[in-house]
């Protein structure tokens, strides 16, 4: 069994350690965490019986692959403290930073691969894509992929495609937080109690997209099942039309794209 390394214990990386113990990708004793913040490092060690390390080098050192899961800005003193050890896996989930900055940060010692996780993998319902860097290898990819798949869904892209992942998954949720906000205020406004209003969008958003994933059948022809012609349904989609919802969406993810591109610039 592989001996994994996670640098960084803030939510995300939690979530990607306890899912990982979870599926038996990996045991706990086969684990080795740090992070600057030592109770964040200390209570996951304790709940998932890890390995603490007193230094990002000693994560390396003690890991086959390690998870480096620190905030952009922090990335590149977190590099610079890997130690001496070489040919290792690094997954970075670090947004904008780019597959070659990190390898020539590290001189192309280690194998790397760049990750966009998403919120959601905070409740095992994650959507990620990766992208393997120059001397990332086959096994190096499969072994992301496994280790994202323990918190949800995960696909290999070109690194080129992690802007447009960033744009849909990435920022995802927020657009679904929006929806489900600005159904449960409309509905308020209808008369209906917060509590009822709050549960029956949360149920509905959440059965859609379940449906989606269990028929197989694309959006828009189960969009078209539940519209009766004249019907209210039809009526809400033809005022979602009206103000060309379509469009609205694209600009969002269009806006979403262009900002990582920047960012990946910068």
């Amino acid at each position: 069994m592989k001996k994994i390394g996670l640098i960084g214990c803030g939510k995300m990386g939690s979530a990607l350690w306890e899912g990982i113990v979870a599926s038996g990708v990996c045991s706990g004793q086969d684990g080795f965490l740090f992070d600057t913040y030592a109770p964040a490092a200390e209570e996951l060690a304790e709940k998932t019986g890890a390995n603490l390390c007193a230094s990002n080098a000693e994560v390396v050192a003690q890991s086959d692959a390690i998870l480096v899961c620190v905030k952009p800005q922090g990335m590149l003193e977190t590099l610079a403290e890997l130690g001496e050890t070489q040919d290792k896996l690094l997954i970075s989930i670090a947004a904008g930073v780019k597959i070659a900055t990190i390898e020539a940060a590290v001189a192309q010692s280690h194998r790397v691969v760049r990750v966009m996780p998403n919120t959601p993998s905070l409740v095992g319902m994650g959507a990620a894509g990766f992208a393997r860097g120059s001397s990332a290898t086959d096994a190096d990819a499969q072994l992301t992929q496994q280790l994202l798949e323990s918190v949800g869904y995960a696909c290999e892209v070109a690194e080129g495609d992690l802007d447009a992942v960033t744009a849909l998954s990435g920022s995802g949720p927020a657009y679904v937080f929006l929806l489900i906000e600005s159904l449960i205020a409309a509905a308020q406004e209808q008369g209906l109690s917060p509590e009822i209003a709050r549960q029956l969008a949360v149920q509905t958003v959440g059965g859609a997209a379940k449906m989606v994933e269990q028929t197989g059948e694309e959006p828009g022809v189960l969009r078209e099942n539940v519209t009766s012609p004249n019907g209210t349904t039809f009526a809400a989609l033809e005022s979602f039309r009206g103000d060309d919802f379509s469009a609205i969406v694209k600009r969002a993810l269009d806006a979403a794209r262009d900002r990582s591109v920047e960012l990946g610039r910068g």
